[in-house]
């Protein structure tokens, strides 16, 4: 006969609760444990980064910045007017002097008008010559009329004196003497008139004679011109250098003021290198730059610099001091280097690869005992071309990760292997 133990029954419930309950708290307990772990360091190859070590000492500042070597001297040469190329004689890359003939042009109407010009000033000339003798036929006739007046009050004038004798003698009468001395003193205001008279036109023989050869000057220097632009019909180089470049060819026209041809001298070279516009701000002039010209370093130094900017950079002329190179020749591609400043007893790393200047970042810092890397604050200083200041954050002698890292940013330490 079986018999009812409700007790273990209830027993056995109980100790299945407990060991469900044990199971409930052991798995909280795990993943509350699991939640405060860091995550696992990750393994990098250490072939792939690329690392450098703090040192201190002098930095020197640079910047750098692409361009290309122009001439120092470049003369564009254009048509002063209207015409038609007939010959081009010289064609780009030739040596020229200042008189090699380089396009050949013809204008027709222009030589008309030099010939017409030419006209004008023999018939101005011929003008003034016939004024000049007409003028002075005129002065002549002027002095004579000045002269008999000049006599007749002279001749007045003694007969009053004679007649004045007479009259203290009672010889003549008064009435007699008395109009001779009016006509006396007409003449005299008379020759004070015809004075007058010949001063005044001699200052209008002046002044017509300087109007004539006024326009004959007028006229020359037209003529003068129109004559240089028929003698500029033959383009010439101007200076001693090389054409650079032919902007016509033969049977083209022509208007005034278009572009013929360039010529610079080869041998007085100057670059200009486009600074990037951040940079910029440190540039000043006489400072010394070197210039690779991809067959020779060449010193030179800082004559210009742009004020403005143009495409997120400053143009920087700058003079070349040193000889030039083999092959050195105008639109050259060149790397210029400017030296700012040098920096004495500092700390420097080569520079990073997201690294400002004048900011913090966080760089991993390999500790050589067992190879691992740890993310540092870094506060960055001044920058040069291939080196940046440390003014916080690392000591000489530490190595640091400068490549990229951004594939770690979740991990403050990464282990190289």
């Amino acid at each position: 006969m079986d018999i009812h133990r409700p007790e273990l029954k209830r027993r056995k419930r109980q100790l299945k609760i407990l060991w469900v309950s044990l199971a409930i708290v052991l798995a909280v307990v795990l993943v509350a444990g699991l939640s405060l772990l860091e995550p696992a360091a990750p393994a990098v190859d250490r072939a792939t980064v690329w690392t450098d070590t703090v040192r201190r000492g002098d930095m020197v500042r640079e910047v750098r910045g692409p361009g290309t070597l122009v001439p120092r001297e470049i003369r564009w040469i254009a048509t002063t007017t209207e015409a038609r190329v007939d010959r081009v004689l010289v064609r780009p890359g030739g040596a020229v002097t200042p008189d090699t003939v380089l396009v050949e042009m013809s204008n027709p109407t222009l030589s008309q008008q030099v010939l017409e010009a030419r006209s004008e000033v023999i018939a101005a000339e011929a003008d003034f010559a016939a004024l000049e003798v007409r003028l002075q036929s005129e002065a002549l006739d002027q002095r004579a009329t000045l002269a008999e007046v000049r006599a007749e009050a002279e001749s007045a004038r003694l007969q009053v004196q004679a007649e004045a004798e007479l009259l203290e003698r009672d010889i003549l009468p008064r009435i007699q003497y008395q109009r001779s001395v009016l006509r006396a003193d007409q003449l005299q205001e008379r020759l004070a008139i015809e004075q007058e008279r010949t001063a005044q036109f001699q200052h209008s023989v002046a002044a017509q004679l300087r109007a004539a050869r006024a326009r004959i000057d007028q006229l020359a220097d037209i003529a003068a011109y129109r004559e240089a632009q028929l003698a500029a019909l033959q383009v010439t180089a101007g200076i001693h250098g090389v054409l650079q470049e032919m902007s016509v060819e033969a049977g083209q026209r022509l208007s005034p003021g278009e572009n013929i041809a360039r010529v610079a001298q080869p041998d007085t070279l100057l670059a200009e290198l486009r600074i990037p516009e951040t940079q910029a701000k440190d540039v000043q002039l006489d400072q010394t730059v070197e210039v690779d010209t991809r067959n020779g370093i060449v010193p030179g130094r800082v004559i210009r610099i742009d004020p403005r900017v143009a495409n997120g950079t400053v143009q920087v002329d700058v003079e070349l001091t040193g000889p030039l190179p083999a092959g050195a020749r105008p639109d050259l591609s060149v790397d210029g280097t400017i030296r700012i400043e040098q920096l004495d007893d500092v700390l420097y790393v080569r520079r990073p690869a997201y690294g400002q200047p004048e900011s913090t970042v966080r760089l991993f810092r390999i500790d050589p005992s067992d190879g691992s890397a740890v993310r540092v604050p870094v506060e960055l200083g001044r920058s040069s071309v291939n080196v940046i200041e440390i003014r916080q954050g690392l000591n000489p002698g530490d190595e640091v990760i400068l490549s990229d890292t951004s594939a770690w940013d979740e991990f403050d330490r990464i282990r190289l292997q």
